[in-house]
């Protein structure tokens, strides 16, 4: 995927990294019980693989047993710039990835104690060269294509068994060049929205009941900051949607804050966009209570932290380093509590985790955990 400006933030967090990547090993057995699992798209060169592991009590993680577990397509084996690469489906029985390499889509079914497997049948084709970022609503599915070539957002249903099946007359083309970064789907399902990072214009659609797409009025609509690239809907207020801007320059990334009305038309929050103070500032993550808002800064190796006003409005409250100025964080995730907040860190080729109190942030003491050798991660589910 090339994303020359991102590719030289990213470049720029990698060089610092002192955590070398190691094999995710270590005895299940654990002393503390486990209330979960947590999942990164390892996009690995050759076979693509997911790392699985079970969240502890304590903070911790422990391979699942079997894992990295093969997704069935091909990764890159090298950094991509995305949100959302890896995705569970809504009934929690399945996790969708991209196979960025191959131009595939892995369904893989989630077995006991969180083990996976790949859905007979699969992976599929993504409809475009590089598939980056996956969106899911109930069984409909959209995937953003970047690459050299067909950049788009192509539609499947995600059919009994965990099967997807192409969405005929779904695809939405981009000009070649245009590297979306993200595609996502707000609470009710009724729009969806994608950023395209390299043209700094954000895609807006309304969803129809055959889950056809229709553009709104005006869209696609500007960014309002270079490099538009992780988005989130509020999880409280479909209406309103976050973009982070991660090609402001050193000390000058911001996130937007934008109202979106029915017809899927953007309009700006009060003073969008909001300062972040840190560089390229990637992905967003938003408390379950909608009230706080974290976006993950790659080159500052650092998370912003925001507190959101009821109409919308970002006030930004600070920033939390992590432990290795070299980390490179990327994705991140929330746990179904809201107590942990889980990043993919690049740099380190590991997951780092901050336990979350309201609009703070406190890396963990066992933080980071590597990942297996030879991954080159981006996206990430907890469970």
């Amino acid at each position: 995927m090339k994303l020359p400006r991102f590719a030289t933030l990213l470049g720029m967090a990698l060089a610092g990294a002192i955590v070398p990547a190691g094999t995710a090993s270590g005895e299940s057995h654990h002393g503390s019980g486990v209330v979960g699992h947590l999942y990164v798209n390892d996009n690995t060169a050759g076979e693509n693989t997911i790392a699985g592991f079970d969240r502890h009590a304590d903070g911790t993680l422990t391979p699942i047993p079997g894992s990295p577990f093969p997704a069935g397509g091909a990764g890159t084996g090298k950094g991509i710039g995305s949100q959302g690469a890896l995705q569970q489906s809504d009934n929690g029985r399945y996790l969708l990835a991209v196979d960025a390499g191959s131009g595939q889509i892995s369904v893989l079914r989630i077995g006991h104690k969180g083990t996976l497997s790949p859905v007979s049948g699969g992976p599929v084709s993504s409809g475009g060269p590089e598939p980056v970022s996956i969106a899911v609503h109930d069984d409909l599915v959209y995937v953003a294509n970047g690459g050299t070539g067909a950049n788009n957002y192509t539609g499947f249903e995600l059919r009994s068994g965990g099967h997807l099946h192409a969405l005929a007359g779904s695809t939405v083309t981009l000009p070649e060049g245009s590297e979306p970064s993200d595609v996502l789907f707000n609470r009710t399902g009724a729009n969806l929205v994608g950023a395209r990072v390299n043209t700094s214009l954000i895609d807006s659609f309304t969803v129809g009941e055959h889950g056809r797409l229709t553009a709104a009025p005006g869209s696609p609509f500007a960014a309002q900051g270079p490099g538009p690239f992780g988005s989130e809907f509020r999880p409280t207020d479909p209406s309103q949607l976050f973009v982070s801007n991660a090609h402001g320059g050193p000390g000058a990334g911001s996130v937007s804050a934008f109202s979106v009305s029915d017809e899927g038309v953007l309009q700006s929050i009060g003073a969008s966009p909001f300062a972040d103070k840190e560089t390229a500032p990637c992905w967003v993550e938003i408390s379950q209570d909608g009230r706080f808002l974290f976006t993950i800064n790659t080159a500052s190796s650092s998370i912003s932290r925001y507190a959101i006003a009821d109409d919308g409005s970002l006030e930004l409250v600070g920033s939390t380093a992590s432990k290795n100025a070299g980390s490179g964080p990327l994705d991140a995730r929330l746990d179904p509590d809201g107590d942990t907040l889980w990043v993919v860190e690049g740099g380190a080729h590991a997951v780092g985790g901050f336990a979350v109190d309201g609009a703070s942030l406190a890396e963990l003491s066992s933080s980071p955990t590597p990942l297996p050798t030879g991954s080159a991660p981006f996206g990430i589910v907890v469970t």
